[in-house]
């Protein structure tokens, strides 16, 4: 009978092999694998309804097992045949990093208790800063993901502008606080206005121009209204990639109407934001470096794996005013040798390694070998929306920017009405699913049906994009000539 769950070292080292050759055997076969599995919710469900194992199972059988139910189920992220949401496809570098921070299993929320996690997160966000082009002194903190970087952001700007009353007093008594932002804002936005108690009616969306891009007119008129109904301004939010179309809004001029109505400027960058490190794109993002706040999602153009999202500010400070709360399990002389408790800078306490895969990804790349890879995904964006204007069967709905390209299907031959089209797009989607090759989504651009790719992965070449339109058009032909004539 062993005296803990561990086995024997060499026991272990085959298991690692053993898990290392059925990655490796994924990674072989990407090219050539449909980017997602077919699986059926009620398969899903049937190859998992199982009661609590009781007793022990041997470990080999478990690992065929989740070779067989888990990884050969799994859609391809990783693969250079997804073009959905906005999925990058993760590194051989942060396979390792990932590894290696579960093996050591440190928790950040105490300086003491993983003084290289903590050192490595501080160094991470200064360094993800410097890449885009933001404040020398920026203080933050690694969270899952853009939509709780956006959630941080907009809780630290609450607490700041609305006082220290606000976190013992909460909202009571106060006029409706306002958050501004277009209407082609991130749907975490109206969570985050929920989750604070802020409310969501109270998030303004303003029109946007032609360009997809916050409407700066519509925004000051609102604003002048709101204030002449009452209304306390908060915040106003600038799109740097939006995830529909990858417009990026106008930064100066929005950082210039915060600041004339002393409110917050934050920038959601979570998407298009690490674009902001090449050099040709610093007229499109110029006014970053304004902002109060910005979230960004390393997991996205840095090509990490999940999770890796971020909030940056100015300083550190306004986030310790946010979040420091003394317990007395927690109490440590922390100040007596310039310790930091990450705890005290943001909600978690139990905190993972994050920042690990991010530290040793810009070491062993370096800044400009990761602009070499966006510049690429942008120029292979820009190709596909070649493509798409040189084919009769494709139309664009809105033109390439940063790494996403919205369009319809026509139809090929057959001459089709508007509604046709329409209904030929929504189609479109759940059948390519079906057809399993390629992995792609779509939205709603105008109030119309169109598909859209999202091009965020080193791994895709020019080939792989002319084989998603050579995918679409197969299975979209199929469709068409179902249609009634």
């Amino acid at each position: 009978m062993r005296n803990s769950l561990d086995q024997p070292l060499d026991i272990f080292e085959d298991w690692l092999q053993r898990a290392s050759k059925i990655l490796i055997d994924t990674y072989k076969s990407l090219d050539k694998s449909n980017a997602y599995s077919g699986l059926q919710p009620h398969e899903a469900q049937k190859l998992f309804d199982e009661v609590l194992p009781q007793r022990e199972t041997d470990f080999e059988s478990i690992l065929s097992e989740t070779r067989q139910k888990v990884i050969e189920n799994a859609t391809l992220n990783i693969g250079p045949n997804m073009y959905a949401y906005v999925m990058a496809g993760g590194t051989q570098v942060s396979v390792i990093a990932e590894l290696l921070a579960a093996g050591i299993n440190q928790n950040g929320g105490k300086w003491h208790l993983s003084p290289a996690l903590t050192e490595i997160e501080k160094r991470v966000i200064q360094w993800g800063a410097s890449f885009i082009g933001y404040s020398e002194n920026t203080g933050g903190s690694l969270t899952s993901g853009g939509s709780a970087a956006n959630l941080t952001c907009l809780d630290v700007a609450k607490t700041i502008l609305l006082g220290p009353k606000v976190k013992r007093e909460g909202l009571f008594g106060m006029a409706p606080a306002t958050v501004y932002a277009s209407t082609e804002v991130h749907g975490c936005i109206d969570k985050s206005m929920e989750h604070l108690g802020l409310g969501s009616d109270n998030l303004r969306k303003i029109p946007v121009d032609d360009d997809f891009r916050i409407n700066l007119d519509h925004l000051k008129r609102q604003l002048a209204e709101d204030v002449a109904s009452g209304y306390m301004p908060l915040c106003v939010i600038g799109s740097a990639g939006t995830v529909n179309t990858g417009a990026v809004d106008p930064l100066p001029e929005l950082a210039d109407i915060a600041k004339a109505n002393n409110m917050w400027f934050h920038i959601d960058g979570a998407y298009g934001g690490l674009a902001a490190s090449l050099p040709q794109n610093k007229d499109l993002f110029t006014g970053i470096e304004k902002a109060d706040s910005i979230a960004i999602d390393f997991h996205k153009w840095l090509y990490q794996p999940f999770e890796g999202g971020c909030a940056m500010f100015k300083n550190w400070d306004v986030l310790r005013d946010t979040y420091k709360h003394h317990a007395a399990y927690l109490s440590t002389d922390a100040n007596a040798d310039n310790r930091v408790d990450l705890t005290d800078y943001s909600f978690p306490l139990s905190r993972n390694f994050k920042g690990l895969k991010i530290w040793m990804s810009f070491k062993t790349y370096g800044a400009e070998k990761l602009r070499w890879a966006i510049e690429k995904d942008i120029a292979n964006t820009t190709y596909l929306g070649q493509l798409i204007e040189e084919a009769m069967e494709f139309e664009l709905a809105s033109r390439p920017a940063l790494g996403i390209v919205t369009f319809r299907y026509l139809g090929g031959n057959k001459v089709l009405s508007a509604e046709e089209i329409d209904e030929l797009n929504r189609k479109i989607i759940p059948a390519l699913e079906k057809d399993r090759r390629v992995f792609i989504t779509g939205t709603t651009i105008q109030s119309r049906p169109v598909i859209r790719a999202c091009l965020i992965n080193h791994r895709q070449q020019k080939i792989h994009v002319e084989f998603l339109l050579q995918v679409i058009r197969e299975v979209g032909q199929q469709i068409t000539e179902r249609l009634p004539v």
